[in-house]
């Protein structure tokens, strides 16, 4: 069941998906932003990412706004380059926006992991997996109990999830020296020397 399952959400917009998805959208679009559902919509995906039909885990789905961030246009006088509407990209990815939507929504709970479910020409829309770390069923779970360590606590804040983890540039390793430890190790000499410029999308070393 689940390989059929990932080999239809492999091209979502084409054959029975495609209608499926748009009377999704219509209903969606009218709910808030943040809303809780009963079961994930992609069940391959969100049990590969650690849900499981237990008590102390709960699915949210998260509406996002698609683009930038819109800059209003000053009306007093500026030079063109200190408008400040262009350029102003976020820094963040709207994955780890929604995380972070729907950890403020739940204080109580810690995010797990997210995936994407849909989106149109406004908005996109994420499922986060989130759980509860003090309920005594997660507690017990060897494979969850992790997360009630307090050294997790505020994850999805401090660039800890997977969509965390993507935007500071830790994903991808080549080899040895593109670890993980050795990728934070370089950017740490970098902010020492002051050689690093984290304004922006994609930091990049100042010359």
């Amino acid at each position: 069941m689940y390989r059929y399952l990932k080999e239809l959400w492999k091209r979502p917009y084409e054959g029975v998906m495609l209608e499926l998805l748009r009377a999704r959208m219509i209903s969606w679009r009218r709910e808030p932003t943040v809303v809780r559902v009963e079961k994930p919509t992609r069940l391959d995906r969100a049990r590969s990412l650690g849900y499981k039909a237990k008590q102390g885990i709960i699915v949210v789905r998260v509406r996002v706004r698609k683009g930038g961030r819109r800059k209003p246009r000053p009306r007093s006088g500026r030079r063109p380059k200190r408008m400040g509407v262009y350029g102003f990209a976020p820094e963040k990815s709207l994955r780890l926006i929604a995380e972070e939507r729907a950890a403020r929504k739940y204080p109580n709970l810690e995010v797990l992991n997210s995936y994407y479910v849909g989106e149109d020409g406004r908005f996109k829309w994420f499922e986060v997996i989130m759980v509860d770390p003090h309920h005594p069923a997660i507690l017990s779970d060897p494979h969850l109990k992790w997360i009630s360590n307090p050294s997790n606590r505020g994850r999805v804040f401090r660039g800890l999830t997977s969509a965390g983890k993507k935007m500071r540039g830790l994903r991808k390793s080549r080899g040895l020296r593109g670890t993980h430890h050795h990728k934070w190790k370089k950017k740490q000499k970098e902010r020492a020397k002051r050689k690093r410029h984290e304004a922006s999308r994609g930091a990049r070393i100042l010359k």
